[in-house]
């Protein structure tokens, strides 16, 4: 064979690879994934027993304001109310670039789930001490997102326990980072 036809064909190899390689990226569940808001005190005040991800109905503004990342969690919740899911408690701080027409900051927003996922959700939240709350909200694919937790709240001496086992772990790596010379 002729020299040219050995790197017409190496270079279709390479192509070739290369789309394969592209297809196995966009089969990453975490690629594209931009989180907004977080809700650190949750993981300290419960037990995560499940998480769920669910769409969020917004208005222009809410969305421009939680792109620009004046967004507040802490004191969220999620709950049914007529067969549907409404996140409430949820500060979006108003839009500085807005009109006149300007959200309410902590107005019930509409979870966008399946009505059999509600019905699991609501089955499990009857049960005593559990309640769902928002974990994070993303943007996945040019659409907004909630992360919710079916939680169970901590007692106090399991928040005691967190903190040292916190402790504990920054107290290893520091450790660690002394023996190996890093840091």
């Amino acid at each position: 064979m002729p020299p040219l036809l050995f790197c017409l064909r190496d270079t279709w190899r390479m192509k070739a690879a290369a789309k394969a390689k592209d297809k196995e990226k966009a089969r990453d569940p975490e690629e594209g994934i931009r989180t907004l808001a977080d809700n650190r005190k949750a993981a300290f005040d419960y037990h995560i027993e499940r998480r769920v991800e669910a769409g969020i109905a917004l208005r222009g503004t809410e969305i421009k304001s939680i792109r620009a990342g004046h967004t507040n969690l802490r004191d969220g919740y999620a709950k049914v109310d007529k067969g549907e899911l409404w996140l409430r408690n949820v500060h979006i701080a108003p839009w500085a670039n807005a009109s006149v027409e300007q959200h309410e900051p902590t107005r019930p927003r509409k979870l966008l789930l399946h009505r059999e996922e509600i019905g699991l959700l609501v089955g499990e939240v009857s049960q005593k001490g559990y309640t769902i709350v928002p974990l994070r909200i993303y943007v996945k694919g040019g659409l907004a997102k909630v992360e919710l937790g079916l939680a169970r709240g901590k007692k106090r001496y399991d928040k005691r326990q967190t903190i040292k086992e916190r402790e504990h772990t920054r107290e290893m790596d520091a450790a660690i980072r002394r023996r190996t010379g890093r840091g």
